[in-house]
């Protein structure tokens, strides 16, 4: 993971909730895996994968995942979680994930994802489609 300083064309603004805090009163790390969903889920609705998946069956599964933290958070605070899209393979790309603290001003967090495509009607592997890969590069070009 390198911190490249080109914006990521999905981002969601989240506040901290008191309840995301561990007994150590920062953000529990299992917190930021759920502001990396969001962001996803976020990408994926701009790109329409959700309702390719409705229609047809086939959608994302995360294979795998990983989290830098850089900066532990608190209570008050917003975070700017975002996703970016690279690496198209046949049947899978990787995520690109990161967290800023809007208190601090700077990256909280930053991470990765294997989404891999699948047929949930077959149970097996599916290719990327050619619509979502076409919208993932659209919307990637425009960096």
């Amino acid at each position: 993971m390198t911190q490249d300083k080109k914006p990521f064309m999905v981002a969601v603004e989240i506040p901290v909730s008191w309840g995301d805090l561990d007994a150590f009163q920062h953000v529990n790390n299992t917190v930021y895996f759920q502001w990396f969903e969001t962001a996803r889920i976020r990408y994926f609705e701009e790109i329409g994968f959700l309702d390719h998946l409705k229609a047809t069956g086939v959608g994302p599964i995360l294979a795998e995942t990983s989290c830098k933290f850089r900066l532990p958070l608190t209570y008050p605070d917003t975070v700017t979680a975002s996703a970016q899209a690279m690496d198209l393979g046949h049947d899978r790309f990787t995520m690109r994930y990161r967290v800023h603290s809007a208190e601090h001003g700077r990256l909280a967090a930053e991470g990765e994802g294997r989404i891999v495509c699948f047929d949930y009607r077959g149970n097996n592997k599916a290719p990327l489609p050619d619509p979502i890969r076409k919208a993932i590069e659209t919307l990637e070009a425009r960096r």
